[in-house]
C-alpha cells in the first residue's frame, strides 16, 4: 500500500517506520527542511530503541522516503495519516489548528479517493472537524478515520508491530476495509482490531492515559500512606498486582508520572469534560496528586540534612521522564533539580540518553557528567529520578567511597531494603519502612 505520514515527530517517525517494515510504501512528510535532509542522511531526532536500524533499512531499501512536498506525497498515496502535534493550551485545551491547516490543504490537493487517518491524540469530534474542513475545498469523495496510537516510549517499535489491540473509529466500509488491509500484518497472532464509530476511537484514547495516570497515583497516596502507618508499599502492590482484575502493571510507586502523553491528556480531558458541562473529580485530584509527588522526595532531603541544604552538591541519576527515552517533557527530575537550586544547593547530573535535552533547560545551571560515577563524586548525596537499568547494579563499594555521605534518595525503589543498608548505606525510599527509621515523613 501506499502511505503518507504527515508529521515525523514520535509518533509519525515510528509510524511511518513500521508500516515501511511490514512491506508498503511510505513517504513521511514534515515541512522542517533541515529535520527532513537528516533524516535522509538517517540521523534520527529521537532516541527510541530499534528505530535507528529500521529507518536505515527501509531507507536503504526504497519503502521508506522523507520529503518536504506534501502535494506530491498525497498525489502519490491512497491513504494520508495525520501524525500532528496537538499541543496543550494554558486551560489545557488541545491545540488542532496544525490539523486544521493540513486538512485545509489537503482538501486543495487531493483528486481521487483518499483515506484520512488521525494517528495524533484530539478531542472528541476531531474527526467530523476534519472532514468538514476538506469538504469546504474538494468535491472528490474521501474518508476521516480515527486511529489512536497506544505507544509507550521506550516499547515503542514492539508495541506497533505487535500491538495488543488496534482502535479504528471509522463511518463507512469502504474505509474499514482499507484500514482493515493495512493492519493485517500486525494482528496475525489473533490480536483483536477494534471498529468503532470515530467519536468512541477519540475517547478511547484518551480514557485509557487517564485510566494509567489514575493507577500511578492511586500507588503513589498508597505509598505515601505507607509511610504514615508503617506498611511496605511493595509488599502492598505485589498482594494487589496479583489479582487479575487490578493486574500488575503501573502499580510502581515514584516520584510521579511525566512525558509528552499523561500530562497532556489528562489535562485535555478535564477541559473536554468541562466544555460539556462534566466536573471529572477523579482526574482533577490526579492533577493534585502528580504535582505534588514529583518533589516529594525533597522534603526528605531537607529533614535528612536538618535544613543544611545550601552549598551542598547532590548527584541525579536520571534526567528522563523514564527510562529508554531521551524525553524530558514533564519529567520528575527537573521539578527537582529547580527546588534543590532554590534551595541553595547545587546538582551533577548524568542520565544516557536525556542529557542534551535538559542542557536545553538548564544550561550551566547544573554539571553534566559523562557517567554515573563521575556524579557521585565530591556529591553529599545521590538522589535517584529514572529508573534506567544501568542504575539497577551499580558498584556499591566504589559509591560508598565516593560520596561524600553514604545516603542514597531513591525515587524509583531501585534497590532492596536489606541489602542495601546492610552495606552502610542510609536509604530513603518510598512508602516503604526504611523511612520510619529516619523519621523523614512529609507531613
Amino acid at each position: 500500500m501506499n502511505i503518507a505520514v504527515i508529521g515525523t515527530g514520535y509518533v509519525g517517525l515510528v509510524t511511518g517506520t513500521c508500516f515501511a517494515e511490514s512491506g508498503n510504501n511510505v513517504i513521511c512528510v514534515d515541512n522542517n527542511e533541515e529535520k527532513v535532509a537528516k533524516l535522509r542522511q538517517g540521523i534520527i531526532p529521537i532516541y527510541e530503541p530499534e528505530l535507528d536500524s529500521l529507518v536505515e533499512r527501509n531507507s536503504k531499501q526504497n519503502r521508506l522516503t522523507f520529503t518536504t512536498d506534501l502535494e506530491d506525497a498525497v498525489q502519490k498515496s491512497s491513504i494520508i495519516l495525520l501524525a500532528l502535534p496537538t499541543p496543550p493550551g494554558e486551560d489545557g485545551s488541545a491545540d488542532l489548528s496544525y490539523i486544521v491547516n493540513v486538512a485545509e490543504r489537503l482538501g486543495k490537493i487531493i483528486t481521487d479517493y483518499k483515506v484520512i487517518v488521525n494517528k495524533s491524540t484530539v478531542p472528541v469530534g476531531t474527526a467530523e472537524k476534519v472532514k468538514a474542513v476538506i469538504t469546504q475545498n474538494t468535491t472528490v469523495d474521501f474518508d476521516v478515520v480515527s486511529n489512536p496510537e497506544f505507544l509507550r516510549e521506550g516499547f515503542a517499535v514492539n508495541d506497533f508491530m505487535k500491538p495488543d489491540r488496534v482502535v479504528i473509529g471509522v463511518g463507512s466500509e469502504r474505509a474499514k476495509k482499507v484500514m482493515e488491509e493495512l493492519y493485517k500484518p500486525f494482528v496475525r497472532q489473533g490480536n483483536p482490531i477494534y471498529f468503532m464509530d470515530e467519536r468512541s476511537a477519540e475517547l478511547t484514547k484518551y480514557a485509557a492515559n487517564a485510566f494509567l495516570a489514575v493507577k500511578i497515583s492511586f500507588m503513589n497516596e498508597i505509598s505515601n500512606l505507607c509511610e504514615l502507618m508503617g506498611a511496605d508499599v511493595d509488599q502492598i502492590r505485589i498482594g494487589i498486582g496479583s489479582d487479575s482484575r487490578i493486574g500488575k502493571r503501573f502499580l510502581f510507586p515514584g516520584i510521579g508520572y511525566g512525558g509528552s502523553c499523561f500530562p497532556k491528556d489528562v489535562k485535555a480531558l478535564i477541559k473536554s469534560s468541562h466544555n460539556v458541562g462534566y466536573d471529572f473529580k477523579i482526574l482533577n485530584a490526579v492533577e493534585e496528586v502528580n504535582t505534588i509527588q514529583k518533589t516529594i522526595i525533597v522534603p526528605k532531603i531537607i529533614h535528612y540534612f536538618n535544613g543544611d541544604v545550601a552549598g551542598k552538591t547532590f548527584a541525579l541519576w536520571g534526567l528522563a521522564f523514564k527510562p529508554n527515552t531521551d524525553d524530558i517533557r514533564e519529567a520528575p527530575a527537573m521539578y527537582v533539580i529547580e527546588d534543590l537550586l532554590k534551595l541553595g544547593a547545587k546538582v551533577k547530573a548524568f542520565d544516557p540518553e536525556g542529557m542534551t535535552n535538559m542542557k536545553g533547560v538548564f544550561g550551566d545551571r547544573i554539571t553534566f557528567c559523562e557517567n554515573q560515577y563521575e556524579a557521585i563524586e565530591g556529591a553529599d548525596a545521590l538522589v535517584i529520578a529514572t529508573e534506567w537499568s544501568v542504575f539497577r547494579a551499580p558498584d556499591f563499594d566504589k559509591m560508598k567511597t565516593t560520596l561524600k555521605n553514604p545516603v542514597i534518595f531513591d525515587g524509583r525503589n531501585l534497590f532492596d531494603l536489606e541489602s542495601i543498608q546492610a552495606r552502610g548505606f542510609d536509604y530513603i525510599s518510598i512508602g516503604r519502612k526504611e523511612m520510619l527509621q529516619h523519621n523523614l515523613i512529609s507531613k
